[in-house]
């Protein structure tokens, strides 16, 4: 296609210059120059000629004087060019010193300055050299003002100084002209600071922009939201937030999680298990089965029941277990409780598993067993050496190998695991 484009312009072209050749032909026009005597004729079709080759004459000879000074700037921008991707590659590998080196030297093109000097100062901060770092970015922050501030920011947050940093965005924040980078360093210092008004206001045009993919902004709402939740004071006002929140954020099984941990704090056991159980209805979270095995409670036996329930859809859920494991502990049912906390441990190993099975023993009165169990425990959460429970302990233990289930799609029909 583009070839026939480019005869139809040729064609185009050449039918102009020769009705333009006809029409100069007629009348060529005349010009007459005279000056201390000279005296030049001349067609005007040949005088824009003659102009038009002066002109390149002009441009070439300029060109050819300027060619000798400008090696010498052009060597420096291809130098310091490749000092930009050396030393940025550095900064990828951990080699900081070297990064802030090359970078540094990057930094004397005006045209690198403002980014050369970011990486460098992102460099010298982690080698902990953050008076270098600091330095950097007073530099930077007059080439990439917006860009600086951000990681003055982001370095103050990470030293510790999140109030520091809250200072440095807020009054951006309040005109609303800072950047997606900004609206995330305001949220996490808020956070931090625990300005939770301020880490909410922050979500929503960090939302619109769409600088951060979905899972990311998901774990940072979710931080968000969970700290505001924790922060209320009472059950009316946990209440009152709970229903103001949109109905996609109380979906979120973090959100559910922190939700219900605070209201059954305050004694509002009853909503909570209400919320625990309508998000287990509409998806499976082993955050939120683990949830409602510790909420406290007089149902706890219906509780067990409905748990139990969920066995057959989900056998070899470690999380499951663990629960139905902590319930019958509560309920001095010593043998199921084994049961469920042993294959809990066999499918997935957890410390809060061989606390509860610690729990269990000492339950049934064997102080030694128990004793193994609470050392399991704390040498799980250190990440030591497990040691085995003796054999008369084991005797009788059902099988903990993973129950084979069937699993279908959206249409019925049976599928593989994985």
């Amino acid at each position: 296609m583009k070839v026939w484009r480019w005869i139809l312009l040729l064609v185009i072209v050449a039918a102009l210059a020769a009705f333009g050749w006809h029409w100069v032909a007629d009348d060529p026009g005349y010009v007459l120059l005279r000056l201390r005597g000279w005296r030049v004729e001349t067609t005007l079709v040949a005088a824009v000629l003659i102009l038009l080759v002066a002109w390149a004459l002009l441009v070439a000879s300029w060109r050819l004087l300027r060619w000798p000074f400008g090696a010498f700037s052009r060597r420096h921008r291809r130098l310091s060019q490749q000092r930009m991707g050396a030393g940025l590659i550095a900064l990828i590998e951990g080699r900081h010193g070297d990064a802030e080196r090359d970078l540094n030297r990057a930094s004397r093109l005006d045209s690198l300055r403002g980014p050369a000097l970011l990486a460098a100062a992102e460099a010298a901060s982690r080698r902990g050299e953050h008076g270098r770092a600091l330095e950097a970015l007073n530099q930077a922050s007059q080439s990439a003002p917006q860009a600086a501030r951000v990681l003055r920011a982001r370095l103050l947050r990470r030293e510790g100084k999140p109030a520091e940093a809250l200072a440095l965005l807020t009054p951006e924040s309040d005109k609303g002209t800072l950047t997606p980078g900004g609206w995330r360093e305001l949220a996490l210092a808020a956070l931090a600071q625990g300005d939770i008004r301020r880490a909410r206001e922050a979500l929503d045009p960090l939302q619109k922009s769409g600088a951060l993919g979905s899972r990311a902004y998901a774990a940072l709402e979710a931080s968000v939201l969970t700290a505001t939740i924790n922060a209320a004071p009472d059950g009316a006002s946990l209440n009152t937030l709970w229903s103001q929140l949109p109905k996609a954020q109380r979906r979120v099984p973090a959100v559910i999680d922190a939700y219900a941990r605070r209201a059954a704090s305050f004694g509002l056991t009853l909503p909570a298990m209400d919320e625990v159980e309508s998000a287990l209805r509409r998806e499976w979270s082993p955050l939120l089965i683990e949830t409602y095995g510790t909420l406290a409670g007089d149902d706890i036996e219906a509780r067990l029941r409905r748990a139990e329930s969920w066995l057959d859809a989900h056998p070899n859920d470690a999380n499951l277990l663990l629960t139905l494991g902590r319930m019958c502990v509560r309920l001095k049912l010593w043998g199921k409780a084994r049961q469920h906390l042993e294959r809990s441990l066999a499918l997935t190993p957890s410390m809060a598993a061989w606390e509860a099975l610690g729990d269990t023993f000492a339950g049934q009165g064997d102080a030694e067993q128990a004793q193994r169990c609470y050392r399991n425990a704390l040498a799980f959460g250190r990440g030591g050496v497990i040691t085995p429970l003796a054999q008369r302990a084991q005797a009788g233990q059902p099988d903990t190998q993973p129950i084979a289930i069937e699993e279908r799609d959206q249409h019925g029909v049976p599928r593989l695991r994985g």
